[in-house]
């Protein structure tokens, strides 16, 4: 008996072991998931807790948003515009230490809230996040539409 629940203790730590090393391995990942979920749910206090105090934001209507404040306006802004009825951000993440990076687009379906048919966006984006007391959190984040093809040389 003292074996098999020696063996289960030792089972049981490995797999917290295994999930602390996740979270701590999530980076960048793990904070795009949260936006996505947030995002959906139109909850701008849940946005604005992912971004470092310091984090600038680059989304693609406005130059700049500088710290949480601008942020939050920035966010609050856009929610009240529209209904977020899906968000997907496909990026590629590299994380080393307590800096982590990722790039790639984001789509975005909205509802504006005047009416009107949904419309759905894809941007380019490309974030880093940092480990802020053991919390990863956006440093910098950058959305941008890209231009539309150039006309043919004739």
């Amino acid at each position: 008996m003292k074996r098999t629940l020696s063996l289960v203790a030792i089972m049981l730590l490995g797999l917290s072991a295994d999930a602390a090393r996740a979270q701590s391995a999530d980076g960048i990942k793990g904070v795009d998931d949260a936006w996505v979920a947030a995002a959906k749910k139109g909850d701008v206090e849940a946005i604005v807790a992912l971004y470092a105090p310091e984090a600038v934001y680059y989304p693609p209507d406005v130059f700049e948003a500088r710290g949480k404040d601008a942020i939050r306006k920035v966010y609050a802004a856009w929610f009240a515009a529209v209904t977020i009825t899906q968000a997907k951000i496909d990026s590629t993440y590299t994380t080393s230490g307590d800096l982590s990076l990722g790039h790639g687009t984001a789509t975005v379906t909205m509802q504006p809230t005047a009416g009107g048919a949904p419309q759905t966006m894809t941007v380019r984006v490309t974030a880093v996040a940092k480990k802020v007391g053991g919390k990863w959190m956006y440093v910098a984040d950058h959305a941008s539409a890209p231009l539309p093809e150039p006309p043919s040389p004739k």
